[in-house]
Parts: C-alpha cells; structure tokens; sequence
C-alpha cells in the first residue's frame, strides 16, 4: 500500500490576477511535472497554500490534477487541519474521487501533547482505512514536533505508510529509521536534505525544487540507489545553490517568482504572503541563470 515514488513534487497553487484559483494553469503545470521527473504530486500542501485556500477550492485542485495526470503520476491530497473532525472530513471526501494517498500535517497552533497527535492520526486512518496516509511533521511552521517514538506507534497502523520529515533534523530521521519498519516510508522534507537522508534509509523526497529540476533529482536518487555516490554527490552540489535560493524567504513565494521568470502563469502567493522583494528576485534569477534553467 502507498508506493509513491522517489520524488513527489509539493505543486504550488496557481492564482489568477484577482486572486481565485487558476485551475488551467494548475492542470497544465501538474502535467509538465509528471513528465519532467515527477512521480506523485502533493496538492494543497504548504506549498500549495493551504492556509489561504477554502476546502470547496482544494477539493476542485484535486478533482482537475487527477484528470491531468492519470495514468502519468499519482496524486496525494493534503487534507491535514488542527481539527481531527475536519481532516476526516476532508480525507473522506477526497478519497471517494480517487487520489492515491492523504498528506496529514501535524495540527498546527493548539499544540497537542503525543498522546493526542497520536489519537488524532490513528482516528483519521480509522475513518478512511483504504487511503494510504503520509504524515506530516514540520514543527518549524506548526509549533510542535512529531516525535520518533510516536511516529513508530503510528507506523504500526497499516494504512499510516509513511513521513514527510521536515525537522531539518538528522539525528530525529535517523532515530525514525531505528524504529520503524523497513516498508514505512521516510520522505525528506527538505530538498537540501534528500541526499544526507538517503544514506540514512530515506525513500527520497517531497520537494519545491522539482518544479524546476525533477529529472536532475531523479537522477540523483537514482544514481545514490545504484551506488553511483560520487555522481548523486556531483549532481546534489550542483543544485544546491537552488535548494538555499528557493527558501530565500517564505515557501512558496521564491518558486512561484521563479515559475514566473521560466514564463509560467502562476501569479502571486495570496496574502498574508506577498511578493517576493527586489534582492531576493536578483539572488534567485542569478542562480536560474548559471544552472540554465532560464
């Protein structure tokens, strides 16, 4: 259950010049994803603006990215909230259209002791026990931290195949890796961090960078996994200069500006994000520009 690839690109959310949500450009993007490196597509994630996004507006992103890609790439639905009644909610409903897996964030603001982030993610596996779930963990924007023991308790449940680990840290990935079956699953949630992690167990990557290089991440991965070290080392140092560029400030206000630059129609973040300001863009054009990318 849940096999999602090695690279599954966090899809930003395209708006239109009033604000509402572009889905023809959305439908568009997640089909040039899917053939440009991308296995799964993770919509409506912090990438993808859930913050600011209704429910009625993610259910019809993941009604349009599924009819774009099918039979291309998987689609997993990021259906997380800090209410558990209104992630089951939203679980249900979009796993009755067919996406292939649920992204569930640890709740954000009301900061639930393990205990109750343990109860929270076992209940929406329960309500929607055919859906493959990936967990969530980035305590950098939600004020809490998953933590390995409790991420092994979940792994016990069979439909919980997995993390996106967005600690930042090594020590907690590995520590997961320690604890959990072979099969679950370990996603790095930091396209500077896939390589590191790889060596420690890691599947691969939920990443901002792929919309721009998901065939170098490929073969990155790929190039780890045959034992090519040296090569995914090569091509890791090449791209690096991008991860750090595109976390210049708040994701995903970089990788909307440089979509724009590649002529995407993305439009902006909607607020309280905003646009990206004149040092951050040159910074960003100037790494695009060595690594060819415009």
């Amino acid at each position: 259950m849940g096999e999602f690839g090695r690279v599954l690109t966090a899809m930003i959310t395209p708006f239109q010049v009033d604000g509402s949500v572009n889905y023809d450009v959305a439908a568009e993007l997640a089909a040039h994803l899917a053939s440009n490196g991308t296995d799964t597509l993770v919509v409506c994630g912090t990438t993808g603006e859930s913050p600011t996004l209704t429910w009625e507006e993610e259910y019809q992103l993941f009604v349009e990215v599924l009819q774009s890609v099918a039979g291309k790439a998987k689609v997993i639905a990021g259906c997380g909230s800090n209410s558990t009644k209104e992630a089951i909610a939203a679980t249900q409903k979009a796993a009755k259209i067919g996406v292939h897996g649920s992204l569930q964030v640890v709740p954000y603001y009301n900061k639930p002791p393990q205990a109750g982030l343990y109860q929270h993610f076992a209940a929406i596996a329960q309500a929607c026990p055919d859906l493959p779930l990936l967990l969530y963990n980035v305590p950098g924007r939600t004020g809490q931290n998953l933590i390995p023991e409790t991420v092994a308790q979940l792994a016990e449940i069979s439909n919980i195949v997995g993390i996106k680990e967005a600690s930042g840290n090594l020590d907690q990935a590995s520590e997961i890796r320690r604890l959990t079956p072979k099969e679950f699953k370990i996603y790095s949630g930091d396209d500077s961090l896939t390589l590191p992690l790889l060596a420690i167990g890691a599947k691969g990557v939920v990443s901002v960078a792929s919309h721009l290089v998901g065939n170098q991440l490929q073969q990155m991965i790929q190039a780890f996994s045959a034992g090519k070290v040296e090569v995914a080392s090569e091509i890791h140092l090449q791209l690096f200069p991008l991860f750090k560029a595109l976390f210049l400030t708040t994701n995903p206000i970089p990788v909307k500006k440089a979509l724009k630059l590649k002529g995407w129609e993305v439009g902006s973040t909607r607020l309280p994000l905003c646009e990206v300001d004149s040092e951050v863009s040159q910074n960003l054009k100037v790494v695009l520009e060595k690594l060819h990318l415009i």
